[in-house]
């Protein structure tokens, strides 16, 4: 127990020790310079006696003997030193001090040896002994007032924040596994990163460069494409063709291992001869007027991003409602031989009266389209215009030819999880025109959504990179879509973006319904969030207090944040943190990871250089897009023609006819 009692008697101890140690280098100097002392008479009959019984027990065999058995007690003396503690010294000026000083110590036998005067050889190897002695008395006692902490080495304190991670490759017919190494305490281990369970969809985020792309998502395509039994898939492509490149070159690897008739598509806006045809609008797949509704709210959110946190208003479900009538109008006429998006976008631009008495021969439009009629013959105009010139503006731009031709054919069905007819559709976009691509993309990709999500299909990975660029609801999908083996990977720059495109509470929902969340570089609050959801480990921690009465240092442990946001803000490219989710059969303790991904990027670079361009699907010219541009007006043309033409002449619906003022 440390009392007063107990110290006291360790320091008279500690003096004691260092006491005889200067007694046996006094009597060293005699012995060896009693030449010296005999002259300054210094000695005596009885020093001579006590001089001889020494020398007897062989401390004076070897000229060094006596001074390393001086050193030795001075060393056991320092041991239990304890000098006030300085926070300003540093081993460096310690072992300066002792070093000179036992050099010092040892070469001063040299000066016995210096001129043929005995006195001064004396004088100067005592002198110099001497000295040698107190400057390693000086070192050691430095030494001891050092502070001996270890937070000097780790000012960032890393090595506390590092914990024990899976080393283990676990894998399963769905698994994506990553290699990684990680840093547990002062050494780097290797392990895995093993997705077990994308089924519970995945969160992807970091700041631009942080690797998102040529760390996780590339293996995500290349490994699900890759399995025994390959994943159909849809993917975002934000900047086309990147990923659709990847896809491509190992679809053509890999597609003998699906069973049926597999095929890689592409939608392709910029280039229709490297685009498939397809028709999100497809009849087959409208089985109500629901469908209409649901696609209408996509394409305007997505021309109109600001909608998307006010939904519910009236002049914003109103251009939604008169949409679905339009949509769903076409789907019925002639059994949906029009229903496609560029005829739903020329039939709205119909004048008025038309456009209305056209509508009202639907009866399934007739509630939608009662309010919109009402105004218009009550001369509302302002408020009509208010209703419709909105989706008007914004569906006006979506008018262009390469659009119109890319969105009327039907080169393939959405069902991309069919078992007979397995799919890779890749879904272009284009960075400088993310609006307009992005509205049609989110439709695809909503009608898909629909579709696919049912039972007995083959499994399915949807990867939507930069998701935040596209209005598609997947909360749906994520919550119903495991039990039909549909892994959704949503891909976004930071939780902050997913807020101001989707609302703060949509948002907080996709981030706490994923199952496995990456983390790369990312700052402010998405950072808090990310390193709340990864969660606290318990890390050792030390205190330091220095006062007159001395010092004491304080040791403890507490629970803190494993990957601060501080930590996840200096994230560098290809380093990522996170949670995984596991299976049942697979049970996985160590789901937390804050890791460097491992990537060969000379391999990369030497197979990309190999790969195939994204194939011309077929010989487009500017001729082929205009008249394909002008059909869809005729079409619309004849529409009109000949439902007012049946109008006027069929006494049972003259009365739907509308003129206004009549």
């Amino acid at each position: 127990m440390s009392t007063g009692e107990n110290e006291q008697a360790m320091r008279k101890i500690l003096d004691m020790t260092r006491l005889i140690a200067l007694i046996i280098l006094a009597i060293h100097f005699y012995f060896y310079c009693y030449a010296a002392f005999h002259l300054w008479q210094l000695s005596t009959s009885f020093t001579d006696g006590l001089l001889g019984n020494i020398r007897d027990t062989g401390l004076f065999s070897t000229f060094y003997k006596s001074k390393l058995l001086a050193l030795l007690f001075l060393a056991i003396s320092l041991l239990g030193a304890k000098g006030k503690k300085d926070d300003k010294l540093v081993f460096k000026t310690a072992f300066a001090y002792l070093f000179t000083g036992l050099i010092l110590f040892f070469i001063s036998y040299l000066f016995l040896f210096i001129g043929k005067d005995i006195q001064v050889a004396a004088i100067l190897y005592i002198s110099v002994t001497a000295l040698g002695f107190l400057l390693v008395l000086t070192g050691g006692t430095l030494l001891s007032r050092i502070i001996m902490d270890r937070l000097k080495g780790d000012i960032f304190n890393k090595e506390n924040e590092t914990f024990p991670q899976e080393e283990r490759l676990l894998v399963n017919e769905n698994s994506i596994n990553l290699p990684m190494r990680y840093q547990l305490k002062n050494k780097w281990r290797n392990g895995y990163l093993n997705v077990l369970a994308p089924y519970r969809s995945t969160l992807v985020t970091g700041s631009a460069g942080a690797g998102k792309t040529a760390f996780i998502i590339r293996e995500f395509i290349i490994q699900a494409l890759a399995k025994e039994k390959p994943y159909s898939m849809l993917i975002y492509d934000f900047k086309f063709p990147d990923l659709s490149k990847i896809a491509y070159n190992h679809f053509l690897k890999n597609k003998h291992r699906y069973q049926g008739e597999p095929e890689c598509l592409f939608i392709n806006f910029d280039d229709p001869s490297r685009s498939n045809r397809g028709n999100p609008l497809e009849p087959e797949n409208m089985i109500d007027i629901t469908d209409a509704t649901e696609s209408a709210r996509t394409i305007l959110l997505g021309l109109n991003k600001q909608w998307q946190t006010k939904q519910g208003d009236f002049f914003i479900e109103s251009p939604i409602n008169f949409f679905t009538a339009i949509i769903w109008y076409l789907r019925c006429y002639q059994n949906g031989q029009f229903c496609t998006l560029p005829h739903a976008i020329e039939l709205l631009m119909l004048d008025y009266d038309t456009l209305f008495s056209i509508l009202q021969t639907e009866p399934q439009v007739t509630s939608l389209m009662n309010p919109f009629i009402n105004a218009y013959l009550n001369d509302a105009m302002e408020q009509l215009e208010g209703q419709i010139a909105s989706a008007k503006i914004a569906l006006g731009r979506l008018s262009s030819p390469k659009l119109y031709y890319v969105l009327t054919g039907n080169d393939f069905t959405l069902d991309i999880n069919n078992p007979k007819k397995p799919k890779v559709l890749c879904l272009g976009s284009n960075p400088q025109k993310t609006q307009i691509y992005g509205a049609v993309l989110s439709l695809f990709a909503n009608r898909l959504l629909k579709i696919i999500n049912k039972k007995d299909q083959d499994k399915s990975m949807l990867i939507f990179e930069e998701y935040p660029t596209i209005s598609v609801d997947l909360i749906p999908t994520i919550s119903t879509g495991r039990s039909n083996r549909i892994a959704v990977v949503m891909v976004v720059q930071s939780i902050n973006q997913l807020k101001k495109e989707y609302g703060r509470e949509q948002a907080d929902v996709i981030t706490s319904i994923a199952g496995n969340l990456i983390a790369g570089q990312e700052t402010g609050d998405g950072a808090k969030q990310l390193s709340e959801q990864i969660g606290k480990i318990m890390q050792d921690r030390e205190s330091i207090s220095i006062s007159n009465s001395g010092t004491s240092i304080t040791k403890s442990k507490q629970l803190d944040y494993a990957v601060p946001a501080s930590k996840i803000a200096k994230l560098s490219s290809g380093q990522f943190g996170g949670i995984l989710s596991d299976v049942p059969d697979q049970p996985m303790e160590l789901k937390a990871f804050d890791c460097e991904v491992k990537a060969d990027f000379d391999a990369i670079n030497k197979e990309e250089a190999a790969y195939k361009d994204i194939p011309i699907i077929r010989q487009v010219n500017d001729m082929m897009i205009q008249r394909n541009y002008l059909q869809v007006k005729e079409d619309i043309q004849f529409i009109k023609d000949t439902e007012m033409d049946r109008i006027i002449h069929d006494p049972d619906l003259q009365h739907l006819a509308i003129k206004k003022g009549g």
